[in-house]
């Protein structure tokens, strides 16, 4: 497992943000492979297009596909941002920067083959990279591109639901600190994050060696994505990305059949709740206020089409098998 080597002052000065660009590239990453159920609507939605793209850009297609290697994701593509809840065009401005040479230095430590050290360089035995990439020119223009049009086409126009997802995240995280620690707050964060004493806290389960944060800055990233990753921007900056769930379950209307059953709100709150998702979450995505979203969870629970349990200060929901076929044969 891979430790980070925090202390108080580390703790105490940590902070929870939101960031346009990590949301962008977990887009990426989630329309470049098939990913949990709660995420297909919206991944078929897009895939046509993305896909267009990348044939339009076999360059800007091949520096994605080499940014991806065996156990690393090439920095330039997961630097934190410099604040908190920064525009993408500030977010993006370092790395629209960047020189080719310092974008095929980056692609080629992610094609070294085996590692147990944090890579700083490239191996020698890493394969060599793809000619189209070799004698490309304006690198980093091709990737900027391609995470433009992701963030316009497929996160920009859901941003400010996706917003109060993220927000009602990190506000019951942050609020839940007082009464369970550190250590509690990290258990929920995914189950590669938690917290082992000793200022030491485990960030994933990869073969390497303890990273010393004492005395930088450390931030925690709510986003949309598959699972927990960890990113930084040396010699001084780090953050750990973590999960939420529940927002692509409603990206696509709603299934006029489901809404003639159920209603339009209670067939909205089923249809979210595909994942495991909070009051608080339903809430944020529905605009629905809080005891007209618990009287629905009531009746839908009562139903049968709704699981129902409590993790730690939060109830969560999600669909039975008999809400699932609800929701499925309606909308076929």
């Amino acid at each position: 497992m891979s430790e980070f080597l925090v202390d108080a002052d580390v703790l105490a000065n940590a902070r929870f943000g939101t960031s346009q660009l990590t949301e962008t590239v977990s887009a990426l990453k989630m329309l470049r492979q098939p990913s949990q159920p709660w995420y297909r609507a919206w991944r078929e939605l897009h895939l046509p297009g993305w896909s267009a793209q990348l044939a339009e850009r076999p360059l800007g297609a091949a520096i994605i596909d080499a940014a991806f290697g065996p156990r690393w994701t090439a920095d330039f593509l997961t630097v934190p941002p410099l604040a908190p809840d920064l525009t993408f065009e500030q977010e993006i401005a370092p790395l629209a920067a960047l020189s080719d040479d310092e974008i095929r230095a980056d692609l080629l430590v992610t094609r070294s083959p085996s590692r147990r050290t944090r890579p700083t360089i490239a191996d020698d035995d890493a394969p060599p990279l793809p000619r189209l990439i070799a004698e490309g020119h304006d690198l980093a223009s091709e990737v900027t591109t391609l995470l433009r049009w992701i963030w316009t086409e497929t996160v920009k126009p859901d941003w400010p639901r996706r917003y109060r997802v993220l927000q009602a995240d990190i506000v019951s995280r942050t609020s839940s600190l007082s009464a369970q620690g550190w250590a509690g707050v990290l258990r929920g964060l995914g189950p590669d994050i938690r917290w082992l004493g000793d200022g030491r806290m485990q960030v994933n389960r990869a073969d390497f060696p303890p990273t010393d944060v004492r005395g930088h800055d450390l931030m925690f990233i709510a986003t949309h994505s598959l699972r927990s990753s960890v990113t930084w921007r040396l010699p001084g900056q780090f953050a750990i990305t973590y999960p939420v769930t529940g927002i692509f379950a409603s990206a696509q209307p709603l299934a006029e059949p489901l809404v003639r059953l159920l209603g339009r709100n209670r067939a909205r709150i089923l249809v979210e709740a595909a994942a495991p998702i909070s009051t608080t979450a339903l809430v944020a995505t529905t605009g629905l206020s809080l005891a007209s979203v618990a009287d629905h969870l009531r009746v839908l629970s009562d139903a049968g089409l709704l699981h129902r349990r409590r993790s730690g200060r939060q109830v969560l929901y999600w669909q039975t098998a008999t809400g699932r076929d609800v929701t499925l044969g309606q909308q076929a």
